[in-house]
């Protein structure tokens, strides 16, 4: 089944014209060249006011031209840029950047901070600096990918939120203070996302230190989730940690839900992990395989291709509202193959924008207007984000016009002085003090990345380069996952390291076998590794040994040697 999904989005993203029609039109690549320009442009206006003003605080504040602390005083913009000046082709700042975190960045410290958040910008963005940190140039050590500077911050950001997964259920809390650990006091109730958004991040830790301790916590918190969806298949948006009772019973695909689903898929892929494939259970067009949260979803709350709100466990109607956070929806179909309803919910969300020129963090579908109080676009990427793999998958132009769209309304609603600043009411284009590190991390990375097809993000194969312990891992020849905060992970880069530390677990077992011949072998399962009903995870845990997968699908052999979107080595390469 997973080589039968891999290989469809191999094929699906090869789709990169140069040239696009537009309005009549064809989009040259004179005027894509002009429009990654501007990006450039908008990207060095905001990342210089925000180190002209704002540094070393979180982030900076546009309309005062100064800057606040918002998520735990870790200079957060300079991390969450840092891959994304990468992207746009500045090795020297991305290098001069990462020695500064390096010198400066201190985890120790009396904070309390968001586990979700900190995993997805800080420990996300750490990793994958460190490894792009080869192909920015700079000297690595030897073993690279599975050793580095960034790597052991990284490392040392997400053991500070560890304390936060240790309660009855393995849910996490939602706030740990990084030198004392969650205070006695702190609340239970965490949001979905909250609990299901770790496993890039800490199965990327893993892989590449050896320590399983992060990709375990990350699987039981997965599971714990999973045993709490109601009989009709739904889970809800904010659950206590403790009892795994859901204090707030609205499901959907929008705020404090949407990254559970987008990492089972992803997860899924990067990890080529079927467990979490079948968590999320789409139902496939060529009709074998049924996943249980998508079915759901589709069932009870899709309408004409708009995604509401309903109440989980009778499936009834809550909000008929559509939620700017929801507008990744598309993107993520894409990633599964289902193109059609992916491109109907894209041009809904498209209308919207198109209305306001930006997308309001609420908009009620049966009015067609903004919903009271949640006026404002904070410069969210979602639907940019959409549009970039839809646009990769299809080769349709509507997409790359939303890319214009998007950088003529930024641009013209949001610059001010010192970078661009949220936008408070898209009816007026009143502005708010505020410009948050996913603008750098996200809107301006997926905007670029649109317009730019030959980047090296887009790699399939044709580059690579060699590292591991050994010296002989191929590595950034594409099929990079990004994590939720838009920062690109190399699934070759865990194979690599997971492979060598299996090597020398053999070694050491077959050394140890000579001296103690009545030494057993060693028992490296775990158990947080066991299979959901009698579905058995084809992952490969840090140790583990993979097994030849029963697959329900007819596959073809899984025999590419580099990666495109999320297809990996075979065991045999």
């Amino acid at each position: 089944m997973l080589t039968f999904f891999l290989t469809t989005v191999f094929c699906a993203t090869q789709l990169s014209p140069i040239v696009s029609h537009v309005n009549g039109k064809y989009f040259t690549e004179q005027e894509m060249s002009h429009y990654r320009d501007r990006i450039k442009s908008m990207f060095y206006h905001a990342y210089n006011s925000y180190l002209e003003n704002a540094y070393p605080y979180d982030e900076l504040r546009p309309l005062t031209c100064d800057g606040q602390d918002t998520w735990g005083s870790f200079s957060l913009t300079l991390i969450d840029a840092l891959d994304t000046l990468l992207i746009l082709g500045n090795h020297t700042e991305f290098q001069r950047v990462a020695t500064l975190l390096q010198n400066t960045v201190d985890f120790d410290t009396d904070v309390n901070a968001s586990v979700f958040e900190t995993n997805i910008r800080v420990v996300g963005g750490l990793l994958s600096a460190h490894l792009l940190s080869k192909r920015a140039g700079m000297e690595v050590e030897v073993g690279w990918p599975c050793s580095g500077p960034l790597l052991r911050m990284a490392e040392d950001a997400a053991r500070k939120l560890l304390p936060a997964f240790q309660t009855p259920t393995g849910m996490p809390y939602g706030t740990v203070n990084l030198l004392k650990g969650v205070n006695p006091t702190e609340t239970p109730v965490t949001c979905t996302a909250g609990v299901g958004t770790f496993i890039l991040e800490f199965s990327t830790l893993s892989r590449l230190t050896g320590d399983p301790v992060f990709e375990n916590v990350a699987r039981k918190a997965i599971r714990a989730l999973w045993k709490t969806r109601s009989n009709i298949g739904l889970v809800g948006n904010h659950i206590d940690v403790i009892t795994s009772k859901w204090v707030a019973q609205d499901a959907g695909i929008g705020a404090g839900v949407d990254s559970y689903f987008e990492y089972l898929v992803k997860g899924a892929i990067m990890l080529q992990d079927e467990e979490l494939l079948t968590m999320f259970h789409a139902l496939w067009s060529v009709k074998c395989v049924f996943h249980e949260y998508d079915k759901s979803i589709k069932n009870y709350t899709k309408f004409d291709d708009w995604y509401l709100w309903v109440q989980m466990h009778k499936g009834t109607v809550s909000m008929p509202v559509f939620q700017s956070l929801e507008a990744f929806w598309p993107g993520l179909q894409s990633l599964i193959g289902d193109i059609s309803s992916a491109t109907k919910t894209f041009h809904n969300y498209y209308s919207v924008w198109r209305q306001f020129g930006g997308l309001p963090e609420f908009y009620s579908i049966p009015q067609g207007y903004t919903v009271d109080k949640r006026e404002g676009y904070p410069l969210r990427p979602e639907l940019i984000e959409s549009a970039m793999y839809l646009y990769k998958a299809t080769g349709d132009p509507t997409f790359i016009q939303l890319g214009r769209d998007a950088v003529e309304s930024i641009d013209r609603i949001s610059r001010v002085k010192c970078g661009f600043a949220t936008v408070k009411d898209v009816r007026d284009h009143k502005l708010d003090n505020r410009m948050e590190s996913f603008f750098l991390a996200e809107t301006i990375k997926y905007l670029y990345l649109l317009f730019d097809p030959e980047n090296f993000m887009h790699n399939s194969g044709t580059e690579f380069e060699l590292g591991g312990p050994q010296g002989d891992c191929i590595l950034s020849a594409g099929g990079y996952v990004f994590n939720t905060e838009a920062h690109p992970l190399d699934p070759a880069a865990l194979h690599c390291c997971s492979r060598d530390q299996e090597e020398r677990r053999e070694l050491q077992d077959i050394l140890l076998s000579f001296s103690d011949p009545l030494r057993p072998p060693m028992d490296q399962s775990d158990e947080t590794s066991g299979p959901i009903g009698a579905q058995e995870s084809i992952a490969l845990k840090p140790g583990d040994r993979r097994k030849a997968p029963v697959l329900s699908c007819p596959t073809q052999p899984f025999s590419a040697k580099l990666a495109v979107m999320g297809q990996v080595f075979s065991d045999n390469s």
